[in-house]
């Protein structure tokens, strides 16, 4: 099974009261997003980090974290992945690819995931899925969510692209790794 993820901001201190986290603190806010990804990734599952994983820049805290996650593991760089601590966990084979964007199948579907919301890319943007983060839940993503509803009412009824922000902290995700079908109704 493939799964995704994004902004799940490990060691980032900030991002409690960023985001209005239910975390006492950064070693709680660990712990549980850890707990929360092993009691839904299996060993053979894939799970998509669509950037922002770890505000730590040191490469031995990256695979400290990385190594006490279930599954497989690809990360979509984002603004706040520290590149030594990508290639390092790249190098151990704690991350399977590190890349700032990806086109996928996941089963049937195509998908297309960037750490950004895109609201147009190439010439395929009828028919595929949208996975991304960074916008958390501030105006921006809100402009997002508009640009979605926009797009969808121009386009009808044609199949347009179905777009999800993946951020650990939407309600939706619980800051656990969902799957394409668990976010169906986030499309």
């Amino acid at each position: 099974m493939i799964r995704y993820i994004a902004d799940t901001h490990f060691d980032h201190a900030s991002i409690l009261a960023y985001d209005n986290r239910p975390f006492d603190s950064v070693e709680g806010m660990n712990e549980a997003m850890i707990e929360r990804w092993n009691a839904v990734v299996k060993d053979d599952d894939l799970t998509w980090i669509l950037g922002d994983f770890c505000a730590s820049e040191d490469p031995e805290r990256w695979k400290a974290i990385l190594s006490r996650l279930n599954g497989r593991k690809a990360l979509i760089t984002g603004n706040h992945d520290a590149p030594a601590a990508v290639a390092a966990a790249v190098a151990a084979g704690l991350l399977e690819r590190a890349e700032p964007y990806a086109e996928i199948e996941d089963g049937e579907r195509r998908v297309v995931l960037c750490h950004y919301p895109i609201l147009s890319f190439r010439d395929h943007y009828f028919g595929w899925y949208h996975l991304y983060g960074h916008v958390h839940s501030a105006f921006e993503w809100n402009v997002a969510e508009y640009s979605k509803r926009l797009i969808k009412n121009l386009y009808a009824p044609r199949p347009v692209c179905q777009m999800a922000n993946v951020g650990a902290m939407m309600a939706y995700m619980d800051y656990t790794p969902r799957s394409l079908d668990e976010l169906q109704g986030q499309l």
